[in-house]
């Protein structure tokens, strides 16, 4: 747990060492700024309901897309720099580095998407807030950000390439996010397993956004995030086997 916790320290750290970590959060902030403002600062007047739902909606994508941008660098780099071998000649266990690096770049996510909590507070300058609604809405935002981190992760072992890395994390997340729709056309029993792989629409719409939480839920969350980093650990191990 020490080699663990000493990867994430050290990789935590290139996030504010480097211009990349800042101009991820600049950009991520601005437009969940824009949108919340686009959503709520509107002349017709809404239900502080309606204003925390779309700004859970939005944010559950400027999330995913986050994670993504945050993660393609974290094992590709390693690669593409040659640096891995230093790696390779440490004493940490493979789960160890990707572990590490995997609560690197969620706690700076993780630091993203609580920079923004003033944004739902600020209804209340003309309305009632529940605190309910606002904390089970940023449960699912974390659990969205714990789970699309650990895709990124995976897709950073695949690849040489950082760009690469960037686009397989996101086709990994886009067809889940679209399974719902493919479950549509889909035939039995097929049909109910890409229904339920989806992560917006199963999992997140109808429960956290709307201020709701369900346990199945958050096992989702949790068995998404457990299985990509699983896998990424696998993939790590076996290049050195190449």
């Amino acid at each position: 747990m020490r080699g663990m916790l000493l990867v994430t320290k050290r990789e935590l750290g290139s996030y504010f060492n480097s211009i990349w970590g800042y101009i991820v959060a600049a950009v991520i902030l601005m437009i969940d700024g824009l949108f919340f403002n686009a959503f709520s600062m509107t002349e017709e007047a809404r239900y502080s309901f309606e204003v925390l739902r779309d700004f859970f909606y939005f944010s559950f994508g400027t999330t995913t897309i986050a994670a993504i941008l945050l993660t393609m660098r974290l094992v590709a780099e390693e690669k593409q720099t040659n640096t891995i071998v230093l790696l390779d000649a440490s004493p940490l266990a493979d789960w160890q580095i990707i572990g590490g690096k995997y609560l690197s770049a969620f706690t700076f996510l993780a630091i993203l998407i609580l920079a923004t909590f003033y944004m739902p507070l600020l209804v209340m300058v003309n309305g009632k807030v529940s605190m309910g609604h606002i904390f089970a809405g940023y449960l699912g935002l974390m659990l969205v950000g714990s789970s699309t981190t650990a895709i990124g992760t995976f897709a950073s072992t695949l690849s040489r390439s950082q760009l690469v890395s960037a686009v397989i994390g996101g086709v990994i997340t886009v067809f889940l996010l679209i399974s719902w729709l493919l479950a549509k056309v889909a035939e039995p029993p097929l049909d109910d397993v890409l229904s339920y792989m989806s992560l917006f629409d199963k999992h997140f719409r109808t429960t956290f956004m709307e201020g709701r939480i369900n346990t199945k839920d958050v096992v989702f969350y949790l068995s998404v995030s457990f299985a990509f980093l699983t896998m990424a650990t696998r993939f790590f191990a076996a290049r050195r086997w190449k």
